[in-house]
Parts: structure tokens; sequence; C-alpha cells
């Protein structure tokens, strides 16, 4: 399976993933309308200081603690190893959000869970933080499981 996977050594702090993600997931073509004067809502954040930066974003694990513990079954695992949260089935407990070993998982800006989906629910093809990192230290790989 392709997970996205970050490079800290090569994060600039820059946070233009989180404006490009916040972007992908608008349902806007237009960047600008999209997010300008408006809180941005990315699913994936970048932490650090001025000698390390990195994205933070969902690992997509073989076995994840955030759908084994979800109260409502919002998350599940796809055939292709994705994580992915049913927006209509999360009641916004933040249940995985706590459970998740990683900080991935984040309120949205209507109240449920969001995470990563690794652009699978959009038109953009390669996750636009994967396109849009100016020192590529976001990269979509292939990832082997075993």
């Amino acid at each position: 399976m392709k997970k996205i996977i970050v490079r800290e050594q090569w994060c600039l702090g820059c946070h233009l993933c989180e404006y490009f993600c916040a972007f992908a997931n608008s349902g806007s073509d237009d960047m600008v309308k999209a997010l300008q004067n408006k809180p941005i809502h990315p699913r994936l954040i970048v932490e650090g200081d001025q000698q390390v930066s990195f994205a933070v974003n969902c690992r997509h694990c073989e076995k994840p603690l955030c759908a084994a513990g979800c109260i409502a079954g919002a998350l599940h695992k796809e055939p292709g190893g994705a994580v992915l949260i049913d927006q209509e089935k999360c009641v916004g407990c933040g249940t995985c959000i706590l459970l998740c070993p990683y900080g991935a998982i984040m309120p949205s800006g209507t109240g449920v869970a969001q995470k990563c989906a690794l652009c699978l629910d959009n038109a953009f093809g390669e996750p636009l933080c994967v396109q849009h990192c100016p020192n590529r230290a976001i990269v979509l790989e292939e990832v082997d499981e075993a």
C-alpha cells in the first residue's frame, strides 16, 4: 500500500502542506476562495521548533487502535490498507483522538473527527501535500506491511 512518509530532516516547517491539505479537502477548485479569511482544517499538522519540524499525519496502521475503539463504528480499514472515517457515522466523541498514538486525528470544523485519507476521496491524484512540498519532505511511497 502507498503511504505518506515524512522525512523530518528535510522539513522546512513552512506549513504549505497544511494549506494544500485544507484546500484539497475543501471541495473547492479555487484555493483562494476556499481558504481566504477562513479558519483552515488540514488533516495533517506541522509540529516542531526552530531546529526540527515535521508533519504529523495518519500512519494507516495495520491494526488501528482508533478503529478498534470507535464507539460509533465510524473508522474502518479499507481492503487497500487506508484507515478512513465515515463522517456520517462519527458522533464527535473524541475517543479516536485519544486513542491515536501519533496524534494524527483531530476535530474538524464541523465537530466530527478528521484525519488524512490519502486524498482518496478527491480528484487530485497524488496528495497535494506531497505534490507541493518544496523540499520533498513529504513523499508517497509503497510500503510493505510485512
